[in-house]
């Protein structure tokens, strides 16, 4: 069994990626997603409201995630103690998710790989890549965020240059090439290894 990540900047379309590998018989393991269900459990809440306050858990006692976003993103020691309390609960979770597979190929999506290490523990990444303008639009018309908050996010994580120098396979998401085709070929090339 091989294990790859799966990551790029925000608006990159990694998400929509790593859905095509899933339709494709490749699994798929959603680290934002599973974050955010992992972050509903009682004893993680109560970590979350130390860190941000109240305001940071809903009136019906969920996680306020835009609340959190906004404070995390102005604010990079909140980051800093958010990440420390999630990750290793994903990195546990993606254990035993991962053991439970009997695929040849397994995937990883998370937004940040190389940051963390976790590109350490894995078979290889995979780097989906766009222009800069095509991800700032595509953010801007999925979160209804405003120019300058998509740019002050994109300041945040590693520059794409940097992501693209560290990776094992590169999907071109630019919507001028076809990206089913490089899909596959990734996946043969992995499988034929």
């Amino acid at each position: 069994m091989k294990v790859f990540g799966i990551t790029g900047g925000i608006g990159s379309g990694k998400s929509t990626i790593a859905r095509v590998f899933s339709i494709l018989g490749v699994p798929v393991y959603s680290a934002d997603d599973r974050a955010k269900e992992l972050m509903c459990k009682p004893h993680v809440l109560e970590k979350i409201k130390q860190i941000f306050g109240q305001q940071a858990i809903t009136s019906e006692g969920k996680p306020n995630f835009s609340y959190m976003g906004e404070q995390a993103f102005t604010r990079p020691t909140l980051l800093e103690q958010l990440n420390q309390l999630v990750h290793p609960l994903v990195g546990a979770d993606f254990k035993v998710w991962a053991q439970s597979r009997k695929e040849p190929l397994l995937l990883k999506e998370a937004a940040i790989i190389f940051e963390t290490g976790t590109h350490l523990l894995l078979d290889g990444v995979i780097v989906v890549s766009a222009p800069e303008e095509l991800r700032i639009i595509r953010v801007m018309q999925r979160n209804g965020f405003s120019r300058e908050q998509v740019k002050a996010r994109m300041e945040r994580q590693w520059p794409e240059e940097q992501l693209l120098s560290k990776a094992d396979f590169i999907v071109h998401n630019d919507e001028s090439q076809l990206v089913i085709p490089q899909i596959l070929s990734i996946i043969s090339t992995i499988n034929s290894k």
